[in-house]
């Protein structure tokens, strides 16, 4: 075999199909029931979202790099009783999405037995870039379904934060009411719980 036929069976193989049949839409414990069972694994790089199981967008380096600014950014400023993580799961209704960054009740020994749930979760993150148009369609319904009640996407490619809050869990399409945007210059208020924690200036999340 050629090198450009081996590459052309890795590429066929490793490229998602797209079904021309319905498919069928998992639950959060058949989900949960493929992960116990191994069928899918914690190196298997995706997400439940409204039943589907879908690959996660690559992270480059601003990425990363944001994702930590913000996390170190929260954790200075997020009062007792609350903690910051990344990139881990929480339990929703139909989805499991694993946010970029996420201020979650407790702490993270309180979640033994289960992930955080909608009513544990004050505020999540999202870095964007590739994955901006995911973010502002499919994530905002999906967390405003859930009544996260803040949601943030840390804007790479327009070097903005966007603030989403009052979600309505609208029957068309479950919507946040309120959108604020804030440029790097910009000082943002932390909410927590309906409560005020803190500010932040925009250019301290950003790379």
């Amino acid at each position: 075999m050629s090198v450009f036929a081996h590459d052309s069976a890795i590429h066929l193989r490793q490229t998602p199909a797209v079904p021309t049949e319905p498919v069928w839409r998992f639950n959060i414990e058949q989900y949960h029931q493929m992960i116990r069972q191994g069928i899918l694994s914690n190196d298997d790089p995706v997400e439940l979202l409204e039943g589907w199981i879908i690959p996660k967008m690559p992270k480059n380096p601003p990425h990363r790099v944001a994702t930590k600014l913000t996390r170190n950014t929260l954790e200075e400023i997020v009062p007792e009783g609350w903690y910051v993580d990344t990139q881990e799961p929480i339990t929703l209704e139909d989805s499991e999405p694993e946010p970029d960054v996420v201020v979650v009740r407790g702490n993270t020994r309180d979640y033994l037995d289960r992930h955080p749930g909608s009513h544990d979760v004050a505020l999540v993150v999202e870095i964007a870039d590739s994955s901006l148009e995911r973010d502002r369609t499919f994530k905002v319904r999906i967390y405003a379904r859930a009544g996260i009640p803040v949601y943030w996407i840390v804007n790479l490619n327009e070097q903005q934060l966007e603030v989403y809050t009052e979600p309505v869990n609208l029957p068309e399409e479950p919507t946040y009411q309120q959108r604020k945007d804030y440029k790097l210059s910009d000082e943002i208020a932390v909410v927590i719980a309906g409560c005020e924690v803190g500010r932040i200036t925009v250019q301290k999340l950003l790379p």
